[in-house]
């Protein structure tokens, strides 16, 4: 082992054992400022409380907010591939398929292999699913309009196209 070289980082300070409990570079006032004014800390925040509305209001139907918003995906001319879906829903194939596996056992949705290349997977929605989802829609506009009104004067067009901007 050699001598110690100075951290790379400026800000960093090492402890300096027992008598330095707390980094003196971190305070309160800091995570205060994070808290208030960090984007995605409140994107988060309320990601979580919306989603809770959602699925409160979608409760009777089984469906969480996220199965609802999956089996949405699949209202398609054409049943959308594994790799369409995790792309249009910015996730990844494997979050799809291990979300696609409850939605498989209660008979919603089935996966087939495409006619044309069968290493590909496309995402079926049954005549169950379609049924569960005509039932769940009216629900979910109840839920839309109950975080509509949350939000109050804000105006919802900028709103939502600021989210949707963020996400692209």
């Amino acid at each position: 082992m050699g001598a110690c070289r100075p951290h790379l980082y400026s800000w960093y300070q090492p402890s300096r054992g027992a008598a330095m409990a707390r980094d003196p570079v971190l305070t309160p006032t800091m995570a205060a400022s994070v808290e208030r004014s960090c984007y995605s800390f409140a994107a988060q925040k309320a990601a979580r409380a919306i989603g809770r509305r959602y699925d409160a209001a979608l409760r009777p139907t089984g469906l969480s907010n996220w199965q609802f918003t999956l089996l949405m995906m699949l209202v398609r001319e054409e049943p959308p591939t594994i790799s369409a879906l995790a792309q249009h829903l910015a996730t990844d194939r494997t979050t799809i398929t291990a979300n696609l596996k409850p939605l498989e056992r209660r008979g919603l949705v089935t996966v087939q292999g495409d006619a044309e290349d069968r290493r590909v997977r496309r995402v079926v929605l049954s005549d169950e699913g379609r049924t569960l989802l005509a039932e769940a829609y009216p629900l979910w506009q109840q839920a839309q309009e109950t975080v509509a009104r949350q939000l109050g004067k804000v105006d919802q067009g900028a709103f939502h196209a600021a989210v949707m901007a963020l996400s692209a």
